[in-house]
């Protein structure tokens, strides 16, 4: 019952500096592989979920999360398919005027391992562990508000307004991950009016 009730924890030192550390990695290793723009889309959530996580201290059990979290993971999984089927990061690498990253290069599976730590939401969100918290932040906002990039791209290619990569299953996507953020500030909405 006690996984079901919000929380409400102060971040240790040593949780922070692992966010920290998280959060700049991420932004690190996206701008390696593919530039200052893609980096800066990066930061947003990343460090938009740091700041989420330090600034609402009420947690709700994963109870409240299962379903947005899953949900949201399956459009990811459909979005990825999507992305890697039609060329996402050729175009991409087209736009910005970088290089696509070789997919199979160690920067990729070092962001592929950084990502895999969303896997980590729900059994540390059961066991009341804060950094959990800061995972699910991250994921949510990463998959509601990134993925509205887009629909952005298209307007940078300087061309009539078309599909980009990715286009089809990013609102789906978006609106899974917005929900997710929605059931994140919940519990502080309503302990607030307490």
């Amino acid at each position: 019952m006690a996984s079901r009730k919000a929380r409400k924890r102060v971040r240790s030192p040593s949780a922070i500096a692992a966010a920290v550390f998280h959060a700049s990695s991420v932004v690190a290793v996206g701008f390696i592989l593919l530039g200052p723009f893609p980096a800066a889309l990066f930061a947003v959530p990343f460090f938009g979920g740091l700041f989420m996580w330090l600034a609402v201290k009420d947690e709700p059990g994963f109870q409240k999360l299962k379903l947005p979290y899953f949900v949201t993971w399956a459009f990811f999984i459909l979005h990825k398919i999507e992305e890697r089927e039609l060329g996402f990061f050729p175009k991409l690498a087209q736009l910005t005027g970088t290089t696509a990253p070789d997919e199979n290069s160690l920067w990729v599976w070092v962001l592929y391992l950084l990502s895999a730590a969303w896997l980590l939401v729900p059994s540390t969100t059961s066991r009341g562990a804060s950094l959990g918290y800061y995972l699910a932040w991250t994921f949510f906002l990463s998959m509601g508000v990134i993925e509205l990039a887009h629909f952005v791209f298209p307007l940078m290619t300087g061309k009539p307004y078309a599909y980009f990569p990715g286009m089809a299953t990013a609102g789906p996507l978006s609106a899974a991950g917005l929900w997710g953020v929605v059931r994140m500030t919940k519990a502080n909405r309503r302990l607030a009016r307490k």
